[in-house]
């Protein structure tokens, strides 16, 4: 019980720390830059680049509106907080403790400004990268620990069985 508690603990401190951060950080673009504005940090690789997003990730679904992305992100959470509850597994609680950071960043900006605020862009190779953030980031890390995960906990599975 008491590793158990230590997860639950780690995860709440991972959301706090995660979303604290991701808010902090818009915050600090929305109060400095205005929208469009871009500042270079590493010409041709990085910059700060302030956009006001009304869509999802890179920007799909645009313009769906605030009641559509508030009714999927309050299922997708609520789905993440019954799969953790769920769950006995410490790597799979805190993949998904990242995401739901991630989605709760994201939700505060939609429910609060009625857009996500995205800061940065990178250039790979020449091409343009979708402009992101911190609750973004998250998503994706979470992701893929979630799939590393997966298949660790397959790879265990399989073993146990040719053992036997």
């Amino acid at each position: 019980m008491k590793h158990r508690t230590q997860i639950y603990l780690g995860s709440l401190i991972l959301v706090a720390l995660m979303t604290g951060l991701d808010q902090w950080t818009k915050w600090a673009v929305s109060a400095h830059m205005v929208p469009g504005q871009s500042i270079v940090v590493i010409p041709g690789f990085f910059e700060l680049t302030y956009l006001q997003n009304t869509g999802a990730g890179f920007s799909i679904f645009e313009g769906y509106g605030k009641l559509f992305f508030a009714i999927l992100t309050i299922i997708a959470m609520a789905v993440m907080i019954w799969a953790y509850l769920k769950s006995r597994r410490a790597g799979l609680q805190m993949s998904l403790a990242l995401i739901f950071a991630g989605a709760l960043g994201n939700f505060i900006d939609r429910m609060v400004l009625g857009y996500v605020v995205d800061f940065f862009h990178f250039y790979i190779f020449g091409w343009s990268f979708p402009v992101f953030n911190i609750a973004d980031i998250c998503i994706t890390l979470g992701f893929v620990f979630l799939v590393i995960d997966m298949l660790r906990e397959e790879h265990d599975q399989r073993k146990a069985v040719n053992a036997s």
